[in-house]
Formats: C-alpha cells, structure tokens, sequence
C-alpha cells in the first residue's frame, strides 16, 4: 500500500511540475510575442519618414503643411536674432546657427529634477551627429545669473559637451526667458500670462531648420522621443 502511495504521489508532483513549466513557458512566449510588438511599434515609429517635416508658429504647436516654394514661407514665424555667450565666452548670435539646424532647450547646471536626463538625451542628439557641421545644439540657462561661462566650461566637460557643436549658453536673463516663451514656444501653459520672475523649467525639445523656422517639439525625457527627434533631423536635412 505504502509503495502505490509513494508511486501515487511521485506521479503527482511530477505533473506538478510539468505543469509548472507549461505555465512559466507560456508566460515566456507571452512575454516574448509582446516585446516583439512593443519593438517593432518603436522601430515603426522612429524609422518613419516624411518628405517634409511641418512648421510650428505658436504656442499650440499645430503642424501646417506648407510647400517651400512659395512665397508664405516668408510669412512662418522665425527665430529672432539673438546674442549669447556659450561655455568658451564666445559669442553666439543667429550668425552661429546661419544655414544650420539645431535643437535648443532650456535647462541650469544645478538642477537635480529632469536637467540630467535631458542631457544625457541631448548627448545622443550630440553623438548621432558629432561629424555633422550642419547640425548644432543650443542649451539655455535659466539661471543665468548662477550659470557664467566658467560654470558652463566646467558642466561642459563633465558633460563631453563637444566644442563647436554644442553651446551652452548664457546671458541677460530677459533675452533668454523671452526666447523660450514667446520664440521657441517651449513651455506648454497655453493661456498663462507669465513674467521674467516665473521661473521657466520644461522638458522640451525644439528642432528649428536652417532658417530657423521651428519644425519640431519632442520630450527630452523620453527615449523614443529622442529617437524621433534624430530620425526627423535626417529627414529636414533631405528636404
């Protein structure tokens, strides 16, 4: 009796087990089949291309779809001049970027919040491009007062900032806040009136093309983002 109680249970604990593994094998598979669709939507996605980007003129970022031969491409919002000084004390006006896309976005040197994630993915923007002279990177302090050029040069090489090709910039607090509100539409408070003394602090990205019309906004925090905003540089620079 005692033997076909121990063959019973033998038998028992064995399809335990095989049961066991039909389920952890299935869960696998399961886990695999669903990878294989959340890749191939990614890949889908920043492997797209369009034959041209659209172009941004306010704050709601509502694509237009214009033909760049005619004349109401005079009429797109442009980027203003601009005057700055980068991690090197040098200059950098709308005569840096002259013929140039590049990808701006505001940050400061001591934010510990979203700042470092934001460039780390703008050093992949730096890397996929870093033997493109046509292509730069323009970052903001919004610390001005805090972020001199020695500050910058020091975050820089913390950073393998890439002289030439990425600036990191300062100067008069105003300039700068006015260019991330009112020119680069970089922050998404529609319908806030909003002063120099309300601290500007966003995770935009923003491509503008060589004449510096903006052609795209993309979160600096998000890795497939960053992967678009890489896959949609290479279709600007194609138009």
């Amino acid at each position: 009796m005692k033997q076909k109680t121990d063959a019973y249970l033998g038998l028992k604990e064995q399809t335990f087990v095989f049961n066991l593994k039909m389920v952890l094998l299935q869960l696998l598979l399961g886990s695999i089949f669903l990878c294989s669709i959340s890749c191939t939507e990614s890949t889908a996605k920043t492997t797209s291309r369009v034959a041209q980007l659209p172009y941004y003129t306010e704050a709601s970022f509502t694509p237009q779809w214009l033909d760049p031969s005619v004349d109401t491409i005079a009429q797109i919002h442009t980027v203003p001049a601009f005057n700055l000084t980068n991690q090197n004390n040098e200059a950098i006006t709308e005569a840096t970027v002259a013929g140039k896309i590049y990808v701006t976005d505001f940050f400061f040197t001591f934010c510990t919040g979203i700042c470092p994630k934001m460039t780390d993915n703008m050093k992949l923007v730096q890397d996929a491009f870093k033997d493109d002279p046509n292509v730069l990177l323009l970052s903001h302090s919004v610390t001005p007062e805090h972020d001199t050029p020695e500050i910058l040069k020091e975050f820089a090489e913390a950073k393998d900032v890439i002289d030439g090709k990425w600036h990191l910039v300062t100067g008069p607090r105003n300039e700068i806040y006015d260019l991330g509100r009112n020119q680069y539409f970089v922050e998404e408070d529609l319908g806030l009136d909003k002063t120099e003394a309300d601290f500007l602090h966003t995770e935009n990205f923003i491509l503008v093309d060589s004449n510096r019309h903006i052609r795209g906004i993309y979160n600096g925090l998000n890795k497939v983002s960053i992967a678009q905003l890489i896959a949609d540089i290479k279709t600007l620079k194609a138009e």
